[in-house]
């Protein structure tokens, strides 16, 4: 078993170990033992990224057995400069919610914490499959144990948040089920995505490939108009839920961009360009400007995040070196970023049990800690120089001023309005006078909440500062992609 299969089933076999202990009876033995395997799946990912050779764009720590040898579906698995990233911010997202959930989470402990250890191996499956039908397993199955966690754990309107979330995702993947059925029949009975990436593809076909694959990712970024699912899930969802499909979850739709759309339809994804640029642009500005009048706060985080991934899809779609680096920078950012948001939302959501922002007032009366890490933050979360906010908008921004100068403006004014709607929550929430009795009688951070807190500050820092060890793993393999997007298969 290599390292790659190890950071998959290493957390899936925990999550199942776990779902036999028993349901509460042995609590305090089950969050120790999720913590362990989530620390354990984390140390696996580590030597991925030590031993990874930068000066290729080829697939490193490949794994290729067979699976269903009847259809030629194999067990391939394999990382290049973009896709390692992604596993470790999977695992490394894992720990910190383990830690999130320990007094959080006080029913079904070890289901909870079953799933969260599931889902982390099924996404890293997702991002390390080189087999078209293996990716498709995954993909779908990242569903499963996430309908769980908000169907459970969530708030009142949990079952309807989680029936939507399903049902939008799982309609949108349907079309890429017949997309690689095609691929598989057009390649000669092969599911080798790397196989696929030299299909030559006419025309009318790149267009129909791309819009089934367009259907599948776009609601999982989500990309308006289909974005409809996820402001409805996030207040339902737990704390942890939220920031797994914030940080991780929404950047399986934009991993596919990279992995399908644009190297396998080049030219349909030059020519249509246009319209995904377009609905970035709209999601930047309108979801923007939605997010100014939110009265909740955890919907105001997800509106943001809306915003923030169509910064992604418009870097990945101006080819240019610049603006494809960025977008994957802007994943990663997102990642640290909004999951610390929605962390810093649950740590007053289990003090006062509401995220609405008329509940709360000089909250850094009582809690000054927690106000200076929270607001620390909401900076990132506008943009600001020297944190992960800034690195990957900036890329996007400087690459589309390239590209259109207009295009370029319009992108900016995303600076103006991430910072109106998160000050705006900011200075509600945070400062001013003790707003009720509730808000005086807060207790400040514990140990346990300055931890989780603090890796996620020590990353945003480290990717907004010293953003080069991020950028120099994923230059070739960006450059090698752009290069084949470049050469038209027609």
């Amino acid at each position: 078993m290599g390292l790659l299969s190890l950071a998959i089933w290493l957390p899936i076999a925990s999550g199942v170990v776990l779902l036999a202990l028993g349901r509460d009876e042995h609590a305090d033995a089950v969050r120790w033992i999720a913590l362990v395997a989530a620390l354990a799946s984390f140390l696996v990912t580590l030597p991925l990224l030590s031993g990874f050779d930068y000066g290729t764009a080829a697939m490193q720590f490949q794994e290729n057995l067979a699976w269903i040898d009847r259809f030629n579906v194999r067990y391939h698995l394999g990382v290049d400069g973009i896709s390692v990233w992604f596993v470790l911010l999977t695992s490394f997202i894992t720990l910190v919610v383990v830690i999130a959930g320990w007094e959080a989470i006080t029913e079904r402990v070890n289901q909870y914490m079953a799933a969260l250890l599931i889902l982390s191996g099924i996404m890293v499956g997702v991002f390390c499959a080189l087999d078209g039908m293996l990716f498709y397993v995954f993909f779908e199955a990242t569903l499963i144990p996430m309908y769980i966690i908000i169907g459970i754990w969530g708030g009142p309107n949990r079952i309807y948040a989680a029936f939507k979330f399903f049902l939008y995702t799982l309609s949108g993947s349907l079309l890429m089920l017949v997309a690689l059925i095609y691929l598989y029949y057009k390649s000669g009975g092969s599911f080798d995505i790397l196989a696929w990436h030299a299909l030559p593809l006419a025309m009318p076909t790149q267009t129909l490939l791309f819009f089934a694959f367009f259907a599948a990712f776009a609601v999982k970024v989500p990309m308006w108009p289909v974005h409809t699912w996820l402001p409805d899930v996030h207040p339902e969802a737990p704390t942890g839920g939220s920031a797994v499909l914030a940080a991780i979850m929404l950047k399986l739709g934009a991993y596919g961009f990279l992995r399908f759309s644009l190297p396998i339809t080049p030219d349909a994804s030059h020519q249509w360009a246009w319209l995904i640029i377009t609905l970035s642009l709209i999601a930047v500005i309108y979801i923007g400007l939605v997010a100014l009048v939110q009265k909740d706060m955890k919907k105001l985080v997800a509106y943001s995040s809306i915003a923030h991934m169509g910064f992604v899809t418009l870097g990945f779609f101006l080819f240019s070196e610049m603006g494809l680096a960025g977008g994957i920078v802007q994943m990663i950012s997102h990642g640290f970023v909004s999951a610390a948001m929605f962390l810093c939302i649950g740590v007053l959501y289990d003090r006062m049990h509401s995220h609405e922002i008329a509940s709360f007032g000089g909250v850094v009366n009582t809690m000054p800690t927690y106000t200076a890490l929270a607001v620390f933050f909401a900076m990132a979360n506008c943009g600001l120089p020297g944190t992960a906010g800034f690195v990957g908008e900036w890329m996007v921004i400087l690459a589309s001023v390239k590209f259109n100068f207009w295009i370029g403006a319009l992108a900016a004014t995303a600076l103006i309005l991430g910072a109106a709607y998160t000050l705006w929550m900011v200075k509600r929430v945070y400062f001013g006078a003790v707003a009720n009795d509730e808000v005086g009688l807060l207790t400040d951070t514990n140990r346990r909440e300055v931890l989780m807190l603090a890796m996620l500050a020590v990353a945003v820092l480290w990717l907004g500062v010293y953003p080069k060890p991020f950028t120099d793993v994923m230059q070739t393999s960006v450059t090698e992609l752009l290069r084949h997007v470049a050469v038209s298969k027609l």
